[in-house]
């Protein structure tokens, strides 16, 4: 099994499930969606590039072109977790806002009647920049600590004896 891969793999899940408790903190309420959703703490996109790279940047060394090719994939994922995906959440909660406001104008003039929308869209697509460094940090902890954890072959005696 490729040991970058599965190191990738393991810290999207495992920034996932840290995302449950850190909820939990935050609201005082169990809710186990959490684990299944996009944003909030830590950022599991980053923590999986994060981690690839660390893993890579031990593995086959910084000055490596694989090293480089990780680090630029980890680079793009998180800026456009801040960017691109953040502003797409904040669009949707405007569009939830305004379908709110039309439903109260409807209210008020009942000739005019809006059909409210039976599915809000999610907010929660990006991240803020401490939630993609929070991902970051665990990524590059969870993939020194694979780096160390790999088994290595027995070092060679070279004795001229058994």
């Amino acid at each position: 099994m490729n040991r970058a891969l599965t190191t990738a793999v393991f810290t999207i899940g495992l920034a996932q499930l840290a995302k449950v408790p850190l909820a939990y903190q935050q609201t005082g309420r169990w809710d186990w969606s959490n684990a299944f959703r996009t944003g909030g703490m830590p950022s599991s996109h980053s923590a999986g590039v994060a981690s690839l790279a660390a893993y890579v940047g031990l593995k086959r060394g910084i000055t490596s072109v694989h090293f480089a090719t990780a680090s630029m994939l980890g680079l793009i994922v998180m800026f456009d977790a801040m960017g691109i995906r953040r502003q797409a959440g904040i669009i949707a909660t405007e569009v939830n806002e305004l379908g709110n406001t039309v439903a109260q104008l409807a209210e008020s003039a009942p000739p005019y009647i809006q059909a409210k929308r039976q599915k809000r869209l999610e907010e929660r697509l990006g991240h803020l920049p401490e939630e993609v460094l929070g991902g970051a940090l665990m990524g590059m902890f969870t993939g020194a600590f694979s780096y160390v954890m790999e088994p290595r072959p027995p070092k060679r005696r070279w004795l001229p004896w058994p």
